[in-house]
């Protein structure tokens, strides 16, 4: 299983819904990451604002905060290699990431023979 780690800016907390304004991307990166877990993966995430030792402790996330400032972060590491930078990835990334397989989407079921205009079924 693959080590996942996230280096978040300073944020209040990691669904962001304590905050004044809810980024409407940080919840569902926090269900993500919860999949991920449950997946059998290491998830580690550390905030800027508590985790300062973790970031001074990493010279990848040294030499980038160093080059970019805090406008790299969030950083996303899969077993040490950085695979994302300034972004929430999505699901389907994470999953591409850590060879997760994604649980197949449910379709909505079809009429029979198909659906044309004329056999008022549409």
């Amino acid at each position: 299983m693959s080590h996942v780690q996230i280096y978040d800016r300073a944020i209040c907390c990691s669904t962001g819904v304590c905050g004044p304004q809810v980024d409407p991307v940080l919840p569902k990166f926090a269900a993500d990451l919860e999949w991920l877990e449950r997946e059998g993966h290491q998830v580690d995430r550390f905030n800027l604002a508590q985790d300062a030792a973790q970031y001074a402790a990493n010279s990848t996330v040294q030499k980038m905060l160093e080059a970019e400032g805090v406008d790299c972060l969030p950083l996303i590491f899969v077993d040490g290699k950085v695979v994302s930078r300034n972004e929430y990835p999505t699901r389907e990334n994470l999953a591409l990431w850590t060879e997760t397989k994604l649980p197949v989407k449910n379709m909505l079921p079809m009429a029979e023979g198909g659906c044309s205009g004329g056999s008022g079924c549409c």
